[in-house]
């Protein structure tokens, strides 16, 4: 079973930048769809993003269109989100996951029906 571990989490100011990071191990990322959830406190866990590994195409939900990019890197079974332009509504525990089924398609849907694997979370906070 897969293990993903997150880090980069940290203290930031708005408007600025942080990317996290995500080391899978125990098994490959390759072929499965893999994204990020984050949860702020009192509010439920949302989807932020994900690549589909039918396709290698990735998916944003629109609050952070434009400022967060999803990568991977297959030969160092690593997930990584670049976060631009930071906003204190983007202050959460943020999570990486990957698909228990291989060669998936992803998007809102594959959010709200999730039950693969995910990390511990790490803290992003945005404070001025």
């Amino acid at each position: 079973q897969v293990q993903l571990v997150e880090s980069g989490g940290g203290l930031v100011q708005p408007g600025g930048s942080l990317r996290l990071s995500c080391a899978a191990s125990g098994d490959t990322l390759n072929y499965y769809s893999i994204g990020w959830f984050r949860q702020a406190p009192g509010r439920e866990r949302e989807g932020v993003s994900c690549i589909s590994s039918s396709d290698g195409r990735p998916y944003y939900t629109d609050s952070v269109k434009g400022r967060f990019t999803i990568s991977r890197d297959g030969g160092k079974n690593m997930i990584y989100l670049q976060m631009n332009d930071l906003k204190p509504e983007d202050t959460a525990v943020y999570y990486c996951a990957r698909d228990g089924i291989p060669i998936t398609v992803c998007g809102s849907q594959w959010f709200r029906d999730f039950s693969g694997s995910v990390g511990q979370g790490t803290q992003v906070t945005v404070s001025s």
